[in-house]
């Protein structure tokens, strides 16, 4: 596998990013709204608080990947 290939694929997923970020938007507006309201003040995000909000928007990512590679 040469370096070169990695870093193509790589861009082509980084080009990909604003269209599959469009098609969940709705999840992405849900994990942030859980984000910012976990973090208010000085507070840290802390590990796992957001975690169902995560895994929703990581599941419509991967769905938005594969149809679009159909």
């Amino acid at each position: 596998m040469s370096g070169s290939n990695v870093w193509s694929r790589s861009r082509e997923r980084l080009r990909r990013f604003p269209e599959l970020l469009a098609q969940c938007a709705d999840e992405a507006a849900v994990y942030g709204k859980c984000v910012a309201a976990t973090t208010t003040g000085k507070q840290e995000l802390k590990k796992d608080v957001c975690a169902k909000e995560f895994e929703a928007l990581k599941t419509c990512f991967t769905n938005a990947a594969k149809k679009k590679t159909r």
